[in-house]
């Protein structure tokens, strides 16, 4: 499956779970997916939960929404560092607005809690968070992957190839950015 011409974000913060950065960015770039590491600031390192650096490409409030097709939001304990920037929640608020694909993991719903994004949405995440998952308006179902739209959203780790698979789907069907803006 190729997804050349697809630019996609991959949101960075400390504690961030390995798995649901590196497995996404992996499999995107090899589909052929130009992939952007981006967090609060440019060029800054980022350690995981168990201590594994990703280095940030690019400041949020440096990002065009409109360049890019979709955004991954990995889980651990990064969302909660995610929500702390306003430039973070922005950037993920004006993609949702746009309707290009947002993706988030685990605990990456939590993020979504703190937009619009959720609401009137079927969606899932890790258990821990689904009270706030449902006050943020959306529909919760407890399955390894839900896709409502262009919004996919998915359980923990163990749901990765699932996830994958249906963010190929959002992206495939969707027009490219660069199309979009000729």
């Amino acid at each position: 499956m190729s997804l050349h011409g697809k630019k996609i974000i991959v949101l960075l913060e400390q504690q961030y779970q390995e798995m649901e950065v590196w497995y996404p960015y992996y499999r995107l770039k090899e589909a052929g997916a130009e992939v952007v590491m981006v967090g609060p600031e440019a060029n800054h390192s980022y350690p995981s939960k168990l201590g594994y650096p990703a280095k940030s490409e690019v400041a949020a409030r440096d990002i065009n929404p409109s360049d890019f097709d979709g955004i991954i939001i990995p889980g651990g304990f990064a969302p909660d560092f995610i929500r702390r920037s306003e430039a973070m929640i922005k950037l993920v608020s004006v993609m949702a607005e746009q309707g290009k694909m947002i993706a988030a993991i685990c605990h990456g719903p939590w993020v979504l809690c703190s937009t619009q994004a959720l609401k009137g949405k079927k969606a899932t995440c890790f258990f821990a968070i689904k009270d706030d998952v449902i006050n943020a308006g959306a529909d919760y179902v407890d399955a390894a992957v839900i896709r409502d739209g262009n919004l996919v959203t998915s359980r923990k780790p163990d749901d990765l190839p699932v996830f994958m698979t249906t963010i190929f789907e959002v992206l495939t069907q969707a027009k490219s950015s660069k199309a979009s803006t000729k």
